[in-house]
């Protein structure tokens, strides 16, 4: 399996937003995710600023929340088409972390909104970005679990998301050889650990002290999706 950047997508000339989005990239590498780069990114697509601010009501953080979306689609898409067949589970986790960040051609747009989403106005907005990220990763890969099991996944994939992102962003090596490596061993990291879990529960001396904690663990559900709710299909009148 060859590993290449995917190339960047035409806007979509019907979404506001993706038209905003792109004019705005081209600012970002100087202004960073600023009301500078909105207002230019306003102007250069002729959109009326009445819709734009009512698209993107908080500006630019708005338009890199939208750069971060487009990335989890693009990796979604190259997961879809690439043949993983034969992987190891622990490497088709690799590939996909690899990919996403892969797709994000533009380092520099990374960078800044790393940068954004580290304000503590941004902050949520940050954590709620990586955690989907990782969330898409999970279901892609037709993970099905709805005990802890959900959760314990996904912020463990957070981890080593987030701290191959910040390796990516210093390494100059040819081809990000180096980033590709320290990923293998942050999951091998991960592995580890996971054994280290399961030697445990097979221990009979602390089998019986681990029964209480694997009980209420066992009590902890992954989110439904919610049918009860206004527009939604299964909401009741």
């Amino acid at each position: 399996m060859t590993c290449q950047t995917s190339a960047k997508p035409m806007a979509d000339s019907s979404d506001p937003v993706e038209l905003l989005l792109d004019a705005a990239l081209l600012h970002v590498v100087f202004d960073g995710w600023s009301e500078a780069t909105f207002e230019a990114a306003i102007s250069e697509t002729e959109i009326d600023p009445a819709l734009a601010r009512a698209l993107c009501p908080r500006g630019a953080a708005d338009l890199a929340l939208a750069y971060h979306r487009r990335g989890d689609r693009l990796m979604l898409q190259r997961l879809a088409e690439e043949d993983l067949t034969g992987y190891r589970f622990r490497d088709k986790i690799a590939a996909a972390v690899r990919f996403r960040l892969e797709v994000a051609e533009d380092k520099e747009a990374v960078r800044r909104g790393t940068t954004l989403f580290a304000l503590p106005q941004y902050a949520g907005d940050g954590l709620k970005a990586l955690w989907g990220t990782c969330d898409a990763i999970w279901n892609a890969l037709g993970d099905n679990s709805d005990d802890l099991n959900w959760y314990s996944k996904r912020t463990t994939l957070s981890g080593v998301y987030s701290a191959t992102l910040l390796y990516w962003l210093g390494d100059d090596s040819p081809g990000h050889q180096a980033t590709w490596e320290f990923l293998d061993r942050r999951i091998d990291n991960v592995m580890q650990f996971e054994k280290l879990k399961g030697s445990l529960r097979k221990n009979p001396l602390l089998k019986p002290l681990l029964a209480g904690p694997e009980w209420l663990a066992g009590q902890v559900k992954a989110p439904k999706p919610r049918d009860d709710m206004p527009g939604s299909q299964g909401a009741r009148g």
